[in-house]
């Protein structure tokens, strides 16, 4: 009896020794920390991001996970975009205008109906101005894994702008940059340089009435009832861009590098982009069921736009900073190679 005990005991004991002798040779997942300004839940970029997560666990079958914050939990885009670019932070996804805090010049991709329709922007990003952006944002210490979208930057006001002589007098919240300054301005109108939560006051108080920005943006926050008519002139198809430091990408293994690869190839740009625009559509129908305006854009009143504003592009450029005379050299390419 006690034989048999004794022999159970080691065995006991041998399986627990081989069970944490596995445990200390199963490497520790590699974790790495995702930063996004996007809402906490309800919305497409939430959707992509943990099923990005989802994909790279799989392709890298539980070596690396990815920790999602969401809402600015880890700082606004402006301050984190810069963290990524520093090392603080892993990764991120970043709209074009926060991306530009690292590579001035992706900011041109932003101009105002410099594209002459969505479909062509789309043609110049992803075939055109990928490989010229992954170097760009290589030399800042930042690798660029993929292009996903913030969607479409339309017109919110108290009253329609479907072409350019009404913005002759308007008064235009805009963001603190020169792009939407100079577009405003050489079009007759005032400008004020306002934070998101000031720009309802604004409205209500006389200071501005319009704005340009998002349906994700406008209908959530409010915004469309102080300014409830949306002239959805699309001046630009915001890009967004998924970075991640350079330093942390260059310090996994090949095959680890190859896993998150194989999980970005999984869901295009395309789809990414699909996604938003059927989100949009969806926001504009619930704007116009509660008595919103949405009155969109023809292609000859949006080459009316761009008439009006290709004598500023050139300045755009000249105060753009970085290389901006060669990225725009090659976004001019682009557009010539994709309206063949």
């Amino acid at each position: 009896m006690s034989h048999r005990f004794t022999l159970s005991a080691l065995a006991l004991s041998a399986a627990l020794m081989s069970a944490h002798g596995a445990a200390l040779a199963q490497p520790k997942p590699i974790e790495l920390r995702y930063s996004s300004g996007a809402p906490p839940k309800g919305n497409p970029w939430v959707m992509q991001v943990e099923r990005l997560a989802k994909n790279v666990d799989e392709e890298s079958k539980g070596e690396i996970k990815i920790q999602p914050f969401f809402g600015s939990q880890l700082g606004s885009e402006q301050d984190t975009v810069q963290q990524v670019a520093r090392g603080r932070i892993d990764m991120g996804g970043y709209s074009g205008g926060s991306a530009a805090l690292v590579v001035p010049e992706v900011a041109l991709l932003l101009m105002p109906f410099y594209f002459r329709n969505a479909a062509e922007g789309d043609c110049v990003i992803d075939n055109h101005m990928t490989k010229i952006v992954s170097e760009a944002f290589a030399k800042k210490g930042v690798q660029f894994l993929n292009w996903t979208s913030v969607g479409s930057i339309d017109l919110f006001g108290t009253k329609p702008f479907v072409a350019p002589a009404e913005l002759n007098g308007a008064k235009a919240a805009i963001y603190a940059n020169k792009t939407q300054a100079l577009f405003f301005t050489s079009l007759g109108a005032s400008v004020n340089p306002l934070g998101l939560p000031e720009w309802i006051p604004a409205f209500q108080t006389g200071m501005a009435n319009v704005v340009l920005t998002t349906i994700t943006y406008g209908l959530p926050s409010g915004l469309t009832k102080v300014a409830p008519v949306v002239s959805r002139v699309n001046a630009y198809d915001s890009p967004a861009l998924t970075l991640m430091n350079k330093g942390v990408w260059d310090k996994m293994s090949k095959p680890h590098q190859e896993a998150i690869q194989r999980a970005l190839a999984r869901n295009s740009s395309a789809q990414h982009r699909e996604e938003i625009r059927g989100f949009e559509n969806t926001l504009y129908g619930m704007f116009e069921k509660g008595g919103g305006q949405a009155l969109p854009a023809s292609q000859e009143q949006r080459d009316a736009w761009r008439k009006a504003m290709e004598p500023i592009y050139p300045q755009i450029v000249k105060e753009t900073g970085g290389d901006a005379a060669g990225f725009f050299a090659a976004m001019e390419a682009g557009r010539k190679a994709c309206t063949k």
